[in-house]
């Protein structure tokens, strides 16, 4: 800022030194890095069984280390909070069926695992230790569950799995087609080879039973109203490493038998009993996976009746992603979330067809939900302009905001508007949606760089919402422009299936149209002094983009891919590109295809000083990619500097290394863009 400043002393007019000064001034009234550290919001809701309280998280960022969570019980009516777990980390709060207790995950000194307590805090009980597993196992739903008669709890630990000595001895001796661990774990680089299991603890005498074993993982259970079974979700496949299949299962309690409930090539997620016992509802798809990472396809919401039979899509009349279902107190209907635009809607369907209804349809997020008797509903939600916050909803009245948790963080802090606009795809298929960032204190006669920030996935998406890092960039003067390229969710199947077989393709020209649409409409944007970054398929995107313009001043990829080749066969879910290819890369001519799309292929093209960004422990996209991208720019003489953050699995997740990474940022662009009117017009691209 000092130096931006000094341009203007030597070189402007009074009067319009005085317009910058006032510019500067409100950059500052803006989020700074360091802001992330004071900055809370609401992670996991539920809401008691009467209706008069909420158990709730608070996701805590004010440690250098990984965010955690405090557990929360609010009195509805008068808006007071206890806090329960004591002063150590707590969350996941469950309701067991009379409303006199909540099981949550917490410590009981060293000791970490299941607890119970009254929702006043008093009788704070540890039941039962949890063991988890790194290996990877997406979309899975509860892991606790009361017993009907509250007397019983059922949860999900784990246990060594088959040549789980042999996978961590010396040497270790690798079996598993799937020997890496999860993408966000960032603390080893193999899978613990820990299966998770069902497991049942008696409150009164704290017995434990393991009643599920062998070299499965059981998990997303919901116990029965009639107290006799629980439902499950489980991969018994022959090859479950390599055909990601979560099929739907009961245990019966008399005698542990497992019956199987469906038998598809396509995946069941997150099965719940309705109140009556009759019927199962969950979210599931209709292709066959092999990927247990993102799906291109849209998960929609199903019924079934309690033995399988009769399974039936009632969230097709919604062509978006769904998320998992709850059952409405009467059984009559499901309410779920959907992604739309950018948002998300929180709907409730009738089980029996019709309609569906929006219930909370606002600009926004909604994240954690819970609905009780009579309707009311509790939620956490994101808004244009804060983290989520508590709201609470009753059956007829308006939407009451119960936390507001960032008060003294964002009081006299200016939020940047977020304008969504919309443009046509360079081969006319589709209407692409963006969402630009205007950076705090733009004027008419203002000039201000344009910060590309691509989303990952490639099945991701942008939206209207606050968004910290961005509102970072606005505070500094930077635009940040998103675009929901075709492959993004929210926008219909047939966009989200727009990027099979084309990575680094189409959807990529969308970032492209993106960008000139927005120097158009924009005229405060300085076309000279443009940045491009994104994590994951965004670092994937960057890297690519900058093999094929030179119209980006400095890029910043983080997690990306360079080498489709490479990636392929070192990642923890190898056959991502299987899924979004349509077969493996030795198939046909792929392998050329492949390398074709690759940014390692067109490197000698790249000019675009980099600044790379990868997580040590990354086994999502091995930091392999990352290295080979550092010399082949250095070979090539670009300014290229190589950010490689330890105890980082796929992105960053200590709040110390993201406040990092956000000032060395802002420092690789305004290093490489010029200086405010000194410009020289070098990007003249159509």
């Amino acid at each position: 800022m000092r130096s931006f400043l000094k341009v203007f002393f030597c070189r402007i007019s009074v009067c319009f030194f005085c317009a910058v000064l006032a510019a500067a001034s409100a950059y500052a009234q803006g989020l700074a890095s360091s802001d992330l550290s004071r900055l809370r919001y609401v992670g996991g809701v539920a809401l008691s069984p009467d209706g008069r309280s909420i158990a709730y998280t608070v996701v805590m960022l004010d440690r250098p280390g990984r965010p955690y969570g405090q557990l929360w019980v609010m009195d509805v009516s008068s808006g007071k909070s206890v806090r329960l777990g004591g002063d150590k980390p707590a969350g996941s709060p469950l309701w067991s069926a009379d409303g006199k207790w909540i099981a949550f995950n917490g410590s009981d000194g060293d000791k970490h695992g299941l607890l119970i307590a009254h929702p006043d805090g008093s009788e704070t009980t540890f039941l039962a230790a949890l063991a988890g597993t790194n290996s990877p196992l997406p979309g899975t739903g509860k892991d606790v569950a009361w017993s009907p008669d509250g007397k019983q709890i059922a949860f999900i630990s784990s246990t060594p799995g088959e040549g789980a000595a042999e996978a961590s001895g010396d040497p270790m001796v690798i079996t598993r087609y799937l020997y890496k661990p999860t993408a966000g774990e960032g603390m080893t680089r193999f899978n613990d080879n820990q299966r998770l299991h069902i497991f049942v603890v008696d409150i009164a005498s704290k017995q434990v039973r393991q009643l599920t074993q062998g070299n499965y993982d059981e998990h997303s259970i919901d116990w029965s109203p009639d107290g006799k079974q629980l439902v499950f979700a489980s991969n018994r496949e022959p090859n479950q490493d390599e055909f990601f299949n979560y099929d739907l299962f009961t245990l019966q309690l008399s005698d542990n038998s497992i019956h199987r409930l469906t038998a598809t090539e396509f995946c069941e997620y997150d099965p719940l009993w309705s109140p009556d016992g009759k019927f199962i509802v969950y979210r599931g798809t209709r292709r066959g996976v092999t990927d247990r990472e993102t799906t291109m396809e849209d998960t929609h919401v199903w019924v079934m009746n309690a033995d399988g039979s009769n399974r039936r899509e009632i969230g097709s009349v919604i062509d978006n992603r769904q998320s998992t279902p709850q059952w409405s107190p009467d059984g009559s209907s499901v309410y779920f979330t959907v992604q739309e635009r950018g948002s998300s809607h929180l709907v409730r369907l009738p089980i029996s067809g019709g309609q569906p209804e929006y219930v909370i349809k606002d600009t926004g997020g909604v994240g954690g939900w819970s609905v009780g008797k009579d309707g009311a509903l509790a939620y956490s939600f994101l808004t244009p302009t804060d983290g989520p916050q508590l709201y609470y909803k009753s059956s007829s009245a308006a939407p009451r905001k119960l936390t507001d948790l960032n008060r003294e963080l964002l009081s006299g802090k200016t939020i940047a508007e977020v304008e969504p606009f919309t443009f046509i795809s360079n081969d006319n298929r589709f209407e692409v949606e963006a969402f630009l960032t205007k950076p705090i204190g733009v004027t008419p006669t203002s000039r201000h760089p344009l910060i590309v920030v691509i989303h990952g996935g490639p099945h991701g998406a942008n939206g209207p919402l606050f968004n910290f890092k961005n509102q970072v960039y606005a505070a500094h003067g930077y635009a940040v422009l998103n675009v929901n390229y075709r492959g993004s969710t929210g926008y219909g199947q047939k966009f989200a299936d727009a990027v099979f077989g084309d990575q680094d393709g189409n959807e990529g020209q969308d970032v492209l149209y993106g960008v000139s649409a927005a120097v158009r409409r924009y005229l405060w944007i300085d076309r000279e002094r443009m940045g491009i970054e994104g994590v994951s398929y965004g670092g994937q995107l960057t890297d690519w983009l900058i093999t094929q313009t030179n119209e980006f001043k400095a890029a910043i990829p983080t997690a990306g891919i360079s080498n489709l080749i490479s990636y392929n066969y070192m990642t923890y879910y190898n056959q991502y590109e299987e899924m979004e290819f349509g077969q493996f890369l030795h198939q046909g001519n792929l392998m050329d295809f492949a390398w074709e799309r690759s940014a390692m292929k067109h490197i000698a093209a790249a000019h675009t000083p980099t600044l790379i960004i990868h997580g040590e422990n990354d086994n999502d996209v091995p930091i392999a990619e990352a290295e080979q991208l550092f010399i082949a720019l250095k070979d090539l003489g670009v300014d290229t500097v190589f950010l490689r953050y330890p105890r980082e699995g796929h992105g960053l997740s200590e709040v110390k290394h993201q406040i990092d990474a956000t000032d060395r940022s802002i420092a690789w662009y305004d290093k490489h863009f010029p200086k405010a009117g000194e410009e020289g017009v070098t990007n003249v691209q159509p």
